[in-house]
This record gives C-alpha cells, sequence and structure tokens, in this order.
C-alpha cells in the first residue's frame, strides 16, 4: 500500500516545513537567487526554421551547394613548387540566385603581404637563436601564397575577379540561378613552404641527411567557401587559427611527381598498376584480405634504395574521389607504406600508414592498427566508416586532418628507442586525426566559426576510442578532473566555448579538452549511456554529408532522449563557470515526543492548518538548547507511543514487516560556491565500512542557487559524507566536499 511505502518520509514533515520556511525568509533576506540558470535556450538559439527545424533535424527546405574539381598538378620537388589548373562545376541549390561567387585562398596566409602576423602582440625575446635571429630580423619572409595567372569560364573567356587577402571573388556574368551549373578554370602556382622553420598546417619537411624531402600538401587550390541558410557566403578571413568551412562535391585529380615517389591521397587511386610495381601490387591485394594485421606493400629496404637517387622522370597518379569536402596529398621518396583491411558494420576500407625510415619500428608496430582500432570505435557510436580509406602520415610535429588522410608526429630517437610519451603521444594524435574523418570531414561542421564541434567532439570520441585501444592509456582529453586547472583558472583569460575560434586564447584547454568534458559528463553522470550513446549517434546520421550549427547539435541531443539539457549547455557553453559543490554543515537529528521550543512557535502560527495532522511525531537537532543526552540513541518504534500505535492501526502484520525502520536521521546542507549548476553525487560511509550512494539531478538548485538540503535515514550510523567521490563532476575544490572535514596536506607536508 502507497501509505508503507511514504510513512517514514513523513516523520520530517514538520522539521523540513520549518526548515524551509527558515531558509525562505533568509534568502528572500540576504541572498540573491538565479532561476534563470535552469531557462529555456529561447534566447540565445537561433529560430528554427523550414532549413533547421526544433528538433535539430534539417528542415524540409534545407540545401547544401555543389562544387565538383577537375584538377592536374605537377609538384616541382627540386625547387619546392606546385603548378596547377583546375575545373570546377559549381552547383547553386539555394532557392535565392546569386550575383558573385566566393573561393577561399587559404595559401595567402603565408604571402609576404598576409594581415594574419599583424594581428598577433609580439614583444623582443631576452634571447634567440642565431637562426630565430636571422629568421626574425634578418632574412626576407617566404614568399608564399597563391600566384593565380588566370580565371576563365568555360568559354575560356576571361572573369573579373577581386582577391581579398586569403578571399577571391569572381564576377559572374549573369545571375546564377537556383538548379543552375557554372563551370570556370583556375591556373596557379606557388612556393611551398618548409613548415618546420615556416610553420603552416602543410608543405614539406627536409631530411639534411639524404636530402629528400616529404610533403603534406593541403590548402593547395582555390576551394568553393561555404554558401548556406545561416551565414549566406561564410568568406571570414583565414588568420591561422578558425580552419575550414567546404562544400561537399567530386573530385577527380591528377598528381605529377618524380618517378620515384611513393604517393597517397584522399579518394581511389584509379592507375596502381601504372605507379606501384608487381611486387607491391601482390603486396597491396593481400593486405586487401588482411583483417588482423598490417602487411608491408612498400618495405623499408625499397624506400632506403630510392632514397639514394633522384630521378628526373615522372608519374602521374589519378585520384577519384566522391562525396568530400577536400583533397589532401602526400608524397615523397622516403615512403615505407604498409596496410590492412577493417570492417565497420556492413562497410569495408583499407587503414594505411606512409612513413620515413625515422618512424620505425614505433610506426610499423602501431600506426595501421590504430588507425583500425579508431575507425571501428568511432563508427560504433555514429555510423559505418562510409570512405574506401582512411590514411596515416608519419610528419614531423604534424597533427592535421583531410577527408581520408591526415599527417602525425611521433618518432623514436635515431637509435630507434622511444619512450611511453612518444609511444602514446604517436598513438593519440593518429587516434585523433583519424577521427576527424567524422567530424568534420563527414559530419560537416563550420570550423571557420567553431571549433569545438569538430575538434570537441572529436577529442571526445578519441578519449572512448583510448580507452578502448588501452584501458591504462594516459589519456589527457575527457576525464573531468583533467579540466578542473582551466575552469579553476583566472576568469580574465577564459572565454565560453561558444566563442569564435579567433578569439580564443586558451584553444586547447576551450575548443578540445572542455567541451570533451562535458560530453564525457553528460554520458557518464547526467544522462547515462544508453539515452547518451542513441542521442549521439541520431546527430552524426541526422548531420552526416549535411552543415550542422550548435544549435542542430543541442536540440537533436535533448530531441533524442527526453532530458532537459538547456541548463547544461547554458552553462558549460556560454559562460565560464565552474563547478564548485561543498558540505556546508551536518546537523543530526532524533524523534520526540515532545516538540522543541522553536518548533512548538511555529506550531501556534500554523495550528489552524496542523491541527488536522492529528497526534504529532517531533524531531529534535542535536546541539539545539532542547536536545537532551537522553535522545542519544538508534531510533525504535516502539520507543515512541504515537507512532507505535499509528503503525499497529494502519499496517497488518505482513505490511509492518516490510517497513523501514530507519535507527539514525541526518539532514545535510549543501552549498554551491561555483556558478555552474551540477548533480550532487553523494557516498555515505557507515560505521562499519560499507558504503552508500546518493545522486540529486542538477534540477535541485532549480529554487535556491546557493544552497539545498538533504536528509538521510539510514541505519547504520554515517562517519563520513563524501560528495563526487568519483571526481566525475569537475569540481575545482575538494577541500569542501567531505564531512568531517578533511585536511588536505600541503605539498611541503
Amino acid at each position: 500500500m502507497k501509505l508503507a511505502t511514504t510513512f517514514f518520509s513523513s516523520l520530517f514533515f514538520i522539521t523540513v516545513s520549518f526548515t524551509q520556511a527558515q531558509e525562505a525568509t533568509k534568502t528572500a533576506k540576504t541572498e540573491e537567487r538565479n532561476p534563470d540558470k535552469f531557462k529555456q535556450m529561447y534566447d540565445l538559439f537561433a529560430t528554427p526554421n523550414m532549413y533547421r527545424t526544433a528538433s535539430g533535424a534539417p528542415g524540409p527546405e534545407y540545401y547544401q551547394q555543389q562544387a565538383d574539381y577537375k584538377i592536374d598538378i605537377e609538384l616541382d620537388d627540386k625547387n619546392q613548387k606546385l603548378y596547377g589548373t583546375e575545373t570546377i562545376t559549381y552547383t547553386n541549390n539555394a532557392k535565392e540566385s546569386l550575383d558573385y561567387l566566393w573561393l577561399q585562398l587559404d595559401q595567402n596566409e603565408k604571402a609576404r603581404n598576409s594581415n594574419s602576423p599583424l594581428v598577433e602582440s609580439n614583444k623582443i625575446d631576452p634571447v634567440f637563436s642565431a637562426q630565430s635571429f636571422s629568421r626574425k630580423y634578418l632574412e626576407e619572409d617566404f614568399d608564399g601564397g597563391f600566384k593565380i595567372e588566370y580565371v576563365k569560364d568555360s568559354q575560356g573567356k576571361v572573369m573579373q575577379y577581386t582577391v581579398n587577402q586569403t578571399m577571391m571573388r569572381i564576377e559572374l556574368p549573369q545571375v546564377l540561378k537556383f538548379g543552375e551549373k557554372i563551370s570556370f578554370s583556375i591556373k596557379w602556382w606557388y612556393n611551398i613552404n618548409n613548415y618546420t622553420i615556416d610553420g603552416g598546417r602543410s608543405g614539406y619537411e627536409h631530411f639534411e641527411k639524404d636530402g629528400n624531402n616529404l610533403y603534406v600538401i593541403a590548402q593547395f587550390y582555390p576551394r568553393m567557401a561555404v554558401y548556406n541558410d545561416v551565414e549566406g557566403w561564410q568568406n571570414m578571413q583565414f588568420w591561422g587559427s578558425g580552419e575550414f568551412a567546404l562544400p561537399f562535391g567530386n573530385f577527380e585529380v591528377n598528381i605529377t611527381v618524380p618517378a620515384d615517389h611513393i604517393l597517397e591521397a584522399t579518394g581511389t587511386l584509379l592507375n596502381r598498376s601504372e605507379v606501384f610495381t608487381p611486387e607491391q601490387l601482390k603486396r597491396y591485394k593481400l593486405a586487401e584480405q588482411s583483417f588482423d594485421k598490417p602487411v608491408i606493400v612498400v618495405t623499408q629496404a625499397e624506400a632506403e634504395a630510392r632514397e639514394k637517387g633522384f630521378s628526373t622522370a615522372k608519374k602521374t597518379w589519378k585520384f577519384k574521389a566522391e562525396n568530400v569536402r577536400d583533397f589532401g596529398i602526400s608524397t615523397s621518396r622516403k615512403f615505407i607504406y604498409d596496410a590492412m583491411a577493417v570492417k565497420t558494420g556492413n562497410t569495408t576500407a583499407m587503414a594505411i600508414s606512409l612513413y620515413p625510415k625515422e618512424g620505425n619500428p614505433l610506426w610499423e608496430e602501431y600506426s595501421t592498427r590504430i588507425v583500425a582500432h579508431t575507425l571501428k570505435s568511432y563508427s560504433s557510436f555514429t555510423f559505418d566508416y562510409p570512405y574506401p580509406k582512411a590514411i596515416s602520415i608519419n610528419a614531423r610535429d604534424q597533427g592535421m586532418e583531410y577527408p581520408m588522410i591526415c599527417w602525425n608526429f611521433g618518432r623514436p630517437d635515431e637509435n630507434g628507442k622511444y619512450t611511453d610519451q612518444t609511444k602514446y603521444g604517436m598513438l593519440g594524435v593518429i587516434c585523433h586525426e583519424i577521427g576527424h574523418n567524422y567530424f568534420p570531414m563527414i559530419v560537416n561542421s563550420d570550423e571557420r566559426q567553431w571549433t569545438w564541434m569538430d575538434e570537441g567532439l572529436n577529442s571526445f570520441l578519441e578519449y572512448l576510442a583510448e580507452i578502448s585501444f588501452d584501458p591504462n592509456f594516459p589519456t589527457r582529453k575527457g576525464p573531468a578532473k583533467n579540466i578542473v586547472p582551466y575552469m579553476s583558472g583566472d576568469q580574465k583569460g577564459l572565454e565560453p566555448i561558444m566563442t569564435n575560434s579567433e578569439s580564443i586564447r586558451q584553444f586547447g584547454n576551450n575548443a578540445y579538452g572542455k567541451p570533451a568534458t562535458a560530453l564525457n559528463i553528460l554520458r557518464e553522470t547526467i544522462m547515462g549511456h544508453e539515452l547518451f550513446d542513441y542521442a549521439f549517434k541520431t546527430y552524426a546520421n541526422r548531420w552526416k554529408f549535411k552543415h550542422p550549427t550548435p544549435e542542430d547539435f543541442f536540440r537533436t541531443m535533448e530531441d533524442a532522449s527526453a532530458v532537459d539539457l538547456d541548463w547544461f549547455w547554458r552553462g558549460w557553453f556560454y559562460t565560464t563557470d565552474y563547478n564548485d559543490i561543498g558540505i556546508k554543515e551536518v546537523n543530526k537529528y532524533f524523534v520526540s515526543n515532545e516538540p522543541s521550543k522553536e518548533v512548538a512557535d511555529f506550531l501556534k502560527k500554523r495550528r489552524r492548518r496542523d491541527s488536522k495532522q492529528g497526534p504529532m511525531v517531533y524531531m529534535i537537532a542535536e546541539g539545539s538548547e532542547d536536545f537532551k543526552p537522553e535522545m542519544n540513541k538508534p531510533f525504535k518504534i516502539v520507543d515512541y507511543k504515537v507512532l507505535d500505535e499509528f503503525v499497529n492501526q494502519n499496517f497488518s502484520e505482513e505490511e509492518k514487516a516490510k517497513l523501514n525502520e530507519p535507527k539514525f536521521f541526518y539532514q545535510v546542507t549543501f552549498n554551491k560556491p561555483g556558478g555552474l549548476v551540477m548533480p550532487i553525487i553523494v557516498e555515505l560511509t557507515f560505521e562499519d565500512g560499507t558504503t552508500e550512494n546518493h545522486y540529486f539531478p542538477a534540477q535541485i538548485w532549480r529554487m535556491n542557487d546557493q544552497e539545498v538540503n538533504r536528509t538521510f535515514a539510514t541505519k547504520k550510523a554515517i562517519t563520513k559524507i563524501q560528495i563526487d567521490p568519483k571526481l566525475e563532476t569537475a569540481d575545482i575544490d575538494t577541500t569542501n566536499n567531505s564531512w568531517p572535514k578533511t585536511i588536505e596536506k600541503s605539498k611541503f607536508d
């Protein structure tokens, strides 16, 4: 019967009502309550429309543009130059007409007249290496950037264009209407930067000992900017931090390099028999059937032999890629090549690694294996990997991603020895960059605007992949405790996650670590695996091969789970508030036949209402003036006539046997010095050493943002109360998390 399950909770009715009345008065006088912490996000979210629905799904009028490329490029390895021509076919799927087109010229960030270096504050360093001083003050700046030779229409007529730093506007002879296409051609060249000296997300690395170069080539062609229902043209300049926003399209790319190079790139290689030796072809076919370990396709001995010659002959590698947003290339005569097949659901892809001998034995042992594992792990949380391959390139000091291909740091010393730090650093960066195939290469968010939408989501999935690869993986992003130093830092140096990429100071913590932690807390502590995983997979599948916004993610996570998360998005993503929940005080209560003076006075004021309650049970706080030493004993029903009579009159013997009979009563006051509202996770430790866990949702703070009370009726005496015992909530100050208060030793102690 319902009465049996609720009876003992009524023991505290009088005390709790009295206490709440006192608290309400106190709060009104001395504290500012903030109910806005649970306000819905209408004030911050874009209004739903026919393009993007209130559920977070694409709407019936959702559209996206199509940009198809036919590209021919040639690498001048001797002079480190790249020459190219391309034909772009652009389809306007927007209902509105376009007056002009915008293209990205990201190489111009390295041009001599680039504004990018001019927006950074700098000081004179107190000490320089001779090389650094020479580069900074004596030598001529690197002559980077696109050299555009022409822009022509499909008839060969010159088209007018304007270059504004890293963006180029092409004038259209007539407006491009809905459903129409336009084709035009561009010819260009540029000097390839040595990224180890001049910096950059791509370029080449020079090996002094053998005179060879290892190229990682990206942003190498004028690329169409995104036009959509949110931004119109996303033509924000490339300053260096905010990455890329690109439309999907199909690519046909012919890449001419020295004949002794080994090369990989986005897409399917169409002429493998022309660029591989017969023996390499046999090995590659074996790799296509090997699902448990990599097969060496191009051996170290073959790579070392190629290093010694510098062929003047040329080979052209031909690739085709469908439904990708970008294209990346890596080539060198130094490359070793290994591969294996990996199955994700109903699809099979090739996991591939290319690396110089300087990467061995580390890369041969681990790279392709972690590529395969990453594809399996990410697919389990999102969708089957849809592309034919995923490639990991070993490039010094790099960590950068493109569709199907990425470059990653990590090498042993000259003797082939490496530390765990080197090993796990390499595994982590490969996992992360391969993971970017999902976010943003497929779930194609706007990196120029919101770095966290790809880096944060990817870092979260990287964490899950790492711990499934090795439970002892020293992962840095994901566990709540790891973000505490950042969130507890000086507020003057912090920005909300929802800050444009170019305005973030602590880039790694803000765009990678904090959103990854937030998602991990959602999964582990707030939503649970089942609800979170279903909602996250729903988002990934709704927006694969599309352009989502932050609101699309936030709305989908709620829509697919029935969990109200507006308070969470508001606090974690739109503020720099931190979590700090503490135990203010703990009061032990005892059952009494007589009221305390305070309770008696309280009852007089409420006599009319409370007279209907019948005989009363009273609770006396230990330490109050009405507390008597003889009260300090475990509670028993038979010791209190009112309760004993009530039980005997209202319950059968069978029902009485099922009643709880707590022995001890505690009231715990939790306070919240921090601004974030978060769940309260409590561990009770009893006198016999056993423990009991309680979880109170974040909504417990909805009526009072400063402090709340919870009562615990237990059968055993409590010896310790601990908040967040497993460090799940990124609580920045654990010194107030325990009762009795724990004195933490200083580093000196």
